[in-house]
């Protein structure tokens, strides 16, 4: 396999199904990720258009969501360019990292808040509610032991993955 068919087969993979794992990240959005990626310098809005075939408005609207969504995506300051450069982290654990912050940020805290509106109901003394306060209490207290589990891995020093993965394994 040459090089433009393994970067467009990396790009087309990461997009297709790995990127869109993360949650909340559309195709182009982990197409553009990807190239910034495996890019040796960062580029301009014109190079990732031409690259992935999308539009301006595409192009710029999934670029403002990746710089909003942890920081994956940054502008870089080219001296004597008045284009506007970006870039991405290199550091596939680092990168991680933003990943499961932002995830927790945008969707294991939100689910958290509701189950807790919904298990603090008054209990009127029927089953039913007292099935309902039960189950989304149980539901809750996962959800909230998994996310605080998470966050002390992701808060943990540069090699997370591996000291992590070393602990489960011993």
């Amino acid at each position: 396999m040459e090089y433009q068919e393994a970067k467009d087969k990396f790009i087309s993979t990461w997009g297709g199904s790995l990127g869109t794992l993360w949650g909340g990240i559309n195709k182009a959005m982990a197409q553009i990720q990807s190239l910034l990626f495996i890019s040796t310098k960062p580029l301009s809005m014109e190079e990732i258009m031409a690259e992935l075939k999308i539009s301006r408005g595409n192009t710029s609207m999934n670029l403002r969501q990746l710089m909003d969504w942890g920081g994956i995506v940054t502008k870089e300051l080219i001296p004597g360019e008045r284009k506007e450069y970006f870039s991405t982290e290199k550091d596939v654990q680092e990168l991680a990292r933003h990943i499961a912050k932002e995830r927790s940020r945008r969707e294991i805290k939100p689910v958290i808040k509701v189950l807790k509106d919904v298990s603090s109901i008054k209990d009127d003394g029927t089953e039913k509610t007292r099935e309902l306060i039960k189950q989304t209490k149980a539901l809750h207290d996962l959800a909230e032991t998994a996310d605080a589990m998470m966050n002390k891995i992701v808060n943990q020093e540069q090699t997370w993955i591996t000291k992590s993965l070393l602990k489960l394994i011993k």
